[in-house]
C-alpha cells in the first residue's frame, strides 16, 4: 500500500503540519508513530525559532547538512519567510500549500541522493 502524501494527511487527517510532514514521508525515513506524536508539539507557529512546522518537519528528516540548507533556502524563496507567523500574517499562503512546498523540496532531497 503506498503512503498518502504530505499534502493528502493534512487536508484529510486530524495531524498539524509538521506531524503531515511525518506521517507522508512515514516510509521514506522510516518515522515512527511516537515520533508523528511527539511533532503534535510543533504546529501553529510553536516549532523552534517560530518556524514553519511543516518545514521544520522536512529539515529534521533531511539527511545532511546540504540537504537542509537547500530545503530552508527553497521554502524561503517561494513562501518569503520560514517563519509562521510572517507566512500566515502575509496570508497569501495557507498552510495546506506550506506543506505542499516543505513535502516536495523534501522528496526532491531523496531523489539527488
Amino acid at each position: 500500500m503506498e503512503n498518502k502524501s504530505a499534502f493528502e494527511v493534512y487536508t484529510t487527517e486530524k495531524l498539524n503540519c509538521a506531524q503531515s510532514i511525518l506521517k507522508g514521508h512515514q516510509n521514506d525515513f522510516n518515522v515512527s508513530e511516537k515520533m508523528i506524536d511527539d511533532f503534535k508539539a510543533f504546529g501553529g507557529g510553536r516549532a523552534e525559532n517560530n518556524m514553519c512546522g511543516a518545514l521544520y518537519a522536512a529539515v529534521q528528516l533531511a539527511e545532511s547538512e546540504e540537504a537542509k540548507n537547500h530545503i530552508i533556502s527553497s521554502f524561503k524563496e517561494q513562501t518569503e519567510s520560514t517563519k509562521c507567523s510572517k507566512i500566515r500574517k502575509a496570508g497569501n499562503i495557507p498552510c495546506k500549500e506550506c506543506v505542499r512546498i516543505a513535502s516536495e523540496l523534501l522528496s526532491s532531497t531523496l531523489q539527488d541522493a
